[in-house]
């Protein structure tokens, strides 16, 4: 018998990753201050797990101003879409 939980991955392990990945695989983009309020998470929280997924390349990250505030946006990358997808499977499997 194959093992049920051998494709999920690790790194979506975390509720908040999840929720990250999966505002932005519905959504072109998403800026900081949406995913903290959707995901109900402090700054630094929210920062250290988008930094998480960003280092393993599943999200692209955009740093610019806007009227002289900072903004950051964050779209995810075929790499991330590909790896959450294939998460997803594997938990569909898992629930079968």
């Amino acid at each position: 018998m194959k093992n049920p939980i051998r494709g999920l991955n690790k790194h979506f392990e975390s509720r908040v990753r999840l929720g990250v990945m999966s505002v932005l695989s519905v959504n072109e983009q998403a800026d900081f201050n949406t995913l903290k309020e959707l995901l109900e998470v402090t700054d630094g929280n929210l920062a250290s797990h988008v930094r998480s997924l960003e280092n393993q390349g599943y999200l692209e990250v955009n740093k610019q101003f806007i009227a002289r505030k900072p903004n950051t946006t964050y779209r995810i990358t075929k790499k991330g879409r590909k790896a959450f997808e294939d998460h997803l499977s594997a938990l569909e499997s898992l629930l079968k």
